[in-house]
């Protein structure tokens, strides 16, 4: 169970990093030239792979996660990341969309673990 809790966690630094690669220049960034932008990105992505390829190895390989849970795993994680970045740092205004899609994904968290 410690492996999983490991993975999770890992997922989630990882996922912190992509949503600022994927997502914070459209607030920091709206003037600079698209090369620019896209350098950046690249080296925040690479901190995101530091903790997504383990993540994903050690839940493969040691917390015996299937491939389709690790997905739902890390989209359930994306999700929850991007929410509060979306309201609390881009300033984006919440909508019954973000309840409908939690919801979706809770429904694929069901699926993809019932036995």
């Amino acid at each position: 169970m410690g492996n999983v809790f490991l993975t999770v966690g890992l997922l989630i630094c990882s996922n912190l990093f992509m949503t600022f690669a994927w997502y914070a220049h459209l607030k920091i960034f709206p003037i600079k030239p698209l090369i620019f932008v896209i350098i950046v990105s690249w080296f925040i992505a690479f901190f995101e792979y530091t903790f997504q390829v383990p993540a994903n190895r050690i839940g493969f390989e040691q917390a015996h996660l299937t491939l389709a849970q690790l997905k739902i795993i890390q989209e359930v994680i994306t999700l929850s990341v991007f929410v509060p970045f979306a309201i609390f740092y881009m300033k984006q205004e919440i909508t019954w969309n973000f309840l409908w899609a939690g919801l979706c994904m809770i429904g694929a968290v069901y699926f993809i673990f019932r036995q």
